[in-house]
């Protein structure tokens, strides 16, 4: 067995996955390959027509003679998918592309000077991979760099390239923008809750924004591996742009994964864990990952976004009470987090009425992510949720392990 750290909050080295793509192989490296002992090829074909991600438009959302129809498909979107494509969000096209071109422009530099930027012993932040914790664990087909954008005091500039010129003044414009929307979308979210307090919304103002940028490079077997393993975001939500014309982020639905289809413009909005928590489980953070294509690289743009760390983690008092049950206990940012990096979030969200009842399937379940609050730590949820939902694929035992969160000391 390879050595394994104490906890999540930092990353092994491994080769870069670019490098190996350049030398052109014919086939996967072992480390990489995540269809064997009988399990499932990975599929990267078109999702069925019926499947369709939803979209919600932020400018009816704002328009008082639209907001209330707008307001139902979001409810609907957040309680039954999780996930939704955000168009008219107020950030220009050419503000998007611009940040893509700068990622891409990054991993086009020689690896050396990649390397200027590495992670650090200890850490997730810099350029590389993460959560690979053990010298002999299935490794992800994609390479990144990962950094903390706000509070601007969390910023760790010597991580943050130089080359190319322009990417430190583009990426800090990006976060700030991307603040802005993450607060306007939350508040709608809360509404479609019914929750009329802005306590929610108003915490990622003060909130934490951390931006992993992702380089999927081409791979000859891509359905034999994983740009990044299944997992539920353990954020409060989480923004991604995709840089590419083709898909390659896929969401897990009713037992069948589910490609979004890039649309020029959006963002792809999912819940996380902490406002599923917040929501008392009537939303969902849901289980999603990445393939890679053949031919073509691809790049994506993720921002992780937590509300301020003076927020406890629990249900709205507006959803509980009257007969309406707390699905989860209230914690501390801190103690959340805490438990989470030292892998220990087993029954510490789930009140004691609940901790003894039997768990429910992962169809009658509010949602995978409520398995690992209610009975199931890290080290053990992934085996877990891979039986109960039925799939003969391979789950990683972090499968819920990009939370992005170690903003806590």
């Amino acid at each position: 067995m390879g050595s394994t750290p104490a906890n999540l909050e930092s990353s092994l080295s491994v080769p870069s996955v670019q490098e190996l793509a350049s030398q052109r192989p014919n086939r996967v490296p072992a480390r990489y390959i995540r269809d064997e002992d009988g399990d499932d090829i990975i599929g990267t074909n078109p999702s069925h027509p019926s499947l369709r991600v939803p979209f919600i438009d932020m400018a009816k959302l704002v328009n008082a003679d639209t907001q209330q129809h707008e307001l139902q498909k979001l409810h609907l979107a957040c309680k039954n998918w999780g996930v939704f494509q955000l168009v008219n969000h107020g950030l220009p096209n050419t503000s998007l592309k611009k940040m893509g071109n700068q990622v891409e422009r990054f991993f086009e530099l020689p690896l050396q000077e990649k390397k200027r930027w590495a992670q650090r012993p200890g850490s997730l932040e810099g350029y590389g991979q993460a959560f690979v914790t053990s010298d002999d664990q299935k490794l992800d087909w994609n390479d990144m760099i990962f950094l903390k954008c706000l509070p601007i005091q969390d910023r760790k500039l010597d991580l943050w390239p130089q080359n190319p010129p322009e990417f430190r003044g583009t990426l800090e414009r990006y976060s700030e923008d991307i603040r802005e929307v993450t607060i306007s979308i939350v508040k709608f979210i809360t509404m479609s809750l019914g929750i009329q307090d802005t306590h929610i919304s108003e915490s990622f103002r003060e909130g934490l924004y951390s931006i992993r940028m992702n380089c999927y490079p081409p791979c000859p077997e891509p359905e034999r591996v994983l740009g990044i393993v299944a997992h539920a975001d353990n954020s409060g939500i989480t923004l991604l742009l995709d840089c590419a014309d083709f898909s390659g982020l896929q969401f897990l639905k009713d037992k069948t994964w589910v490609n979004v289809e890039p649309i020029e413009g959006a963002i792809v909005v999912n819940i996380g864990q902490i406002l599923e928590v917040m929501s008392n489980g009537i939303y969902k953070a849901p289980v999603h990952r990445a393939v890679v294509n053949k031919l073509k690289e691809r790049f994506s743009i993720v921002t992780f976004c937590y509300p301020s760390p003076h927020t406890d983690i629990g249900p709205s008092n507006e959803l509980i009470g009257e007969g309406n049950v707390a699905i989860y206990k209230k914690l501390t940012h801190a103690k959340y987090f805490s438990k989470f990096f030292n892998r220990d979030l087993d029954e510490s969200m789930a009140p004691k009425s609940l901790q003894s009842k039997k768990r429910k399937s992962i169809g009658e379940s509010s949602s995978a992510v409520q398995e690992v609050f209610r009975s199931i730590e890290h080290a053990t949820y992934s085996v877990k949720l891979g039986a109960m939902l039925g799939v003969g694929w391979r789950w990683h035992w972090a499968v819920c392990h990009y939370a992005w969160a170690y903003h806590v000391s």
